[in-house]
Formats: C-alpha cells, structure tokens, sequence
C-alpha cells in the first residue's frame, strides 16, 4: 500500500496589514528578524502584519498589532481597503509556518497615520512577547515592491494600488 501524504491546507489565517504613513507621506517598513531561509536572509522588508485573535475586530488588531511589533501607539486611521487580500505561502514553508494549518493568510489592510516622533518607535524591545524586526526605516510607497519578500509581491502591490494616493498627501 503506498504511503498516503496529507493534503496541504485550504485555509489562510485571518491576519490584519499596516500600511503607516509619516507625515512625509513615507511608508514605515522593517527588516525581519528571522533564520536564513531559502527566500535569502538579510534582504526582505515588510509593513507590521499580524494575526487577528478570535472575536477581535480588525482595526483593533491593527492597531494592537502595530504596538506589539514596533511599539507605535500614536497613529490614527486614514483609509481602509475594501477588500481582504491573501497570499499563499510557496509550498515548502506551509508545513513550517503557522504550525502547517494554513496555506496562507488572508489580510484585512489599514492604512495609519504615524503621529508621534522616531523616537517613540522600538523594534528591539517592542511591547510585544518577541522582537519581529531588527531594523526599520521610513521608504517611499513606490519601493515597496523591489524589498519584499516575492511571495507577499501581489499583495504588496495591491496595497499600493489602493493606498498611492495617501502617499502624496503629507502632514505639515
């Protein structure tokens, strides 16, 4: 009898995406804090993302989100996209990401307005259980696409569709 293997997942976690303007009309991105792997270490960037606990609406994800990964808590909301996005992950790191149950993510985008000061941001000890970044850095909204990771590419460039206009209008 020949040994059956399991089906990958259907399923993508529900999981929220921040877009964070500067006043600049800047997009705040950091550089995962994650083992070489084969999608190359040192290289990919991303904007805070995460997962949505069971029952929680997802502007409050966002926003809990963004203070447990970079310890912001001085933004505001200035668009949301009418659509949820997904990816799914390339076949090889299904079964060692999110435990093997989901194919992917499936995300609810927010775009936020950073009213606060550098200063004010953390990655290395963030209010957060574990640091998800070790660098961030504030980019113009058309780079998004050449620093993350290719999997996530349409989405990111989905965000941007979407989100492009927010980029010209900055805060005096």
């Amino acid at each position: 009898m020949a040994k059956s293997h399991p089906s990958p997942p259907t399923a993508y976690r529900p999981c929220v995406g921040i877009m964070l303007l500067n006043k600049a009309g800047l997009v705040w991105v950091g550089h995962r804090f994650d083992e070489p792997n084969d999608e190359g270490s040192g290289e990919w960037w991303q904007m805070p993302q995460g997962g949505i606990d069971a029952d929680e609406d997802p502007l409050k994800a966002a926003f809990r989100e963004l203070a447990e990964e970079t310890s912001i808590q001085q933004a505001e909301l200035i668009a949301e996209a009418p659509a949820w996005l997904h990816y799914d992950l390339p076949a090889h790191l299904i079964s060692r990401s999110f435990s093997g149950r989901y194919r992917g993510q499936t995300q609810k985008w927010f775009a936020l307005r950073f009213l606060g000061e550098d200063h004010d941001i953390n990655v290395h000890t963030p209010l957060g259980d574990v640091a998800e970044f070790d660098a961030w850095k504030w980019v113009p909204m058309h780079t998004l696409e050449t620093i993350i990771v290719p999997f996530k590419l349409d989405v990111y460039r989905e965000v941007v569709r979407v989100f492009g206009h927010l980029a010209d209008q900055s805060v005096a």
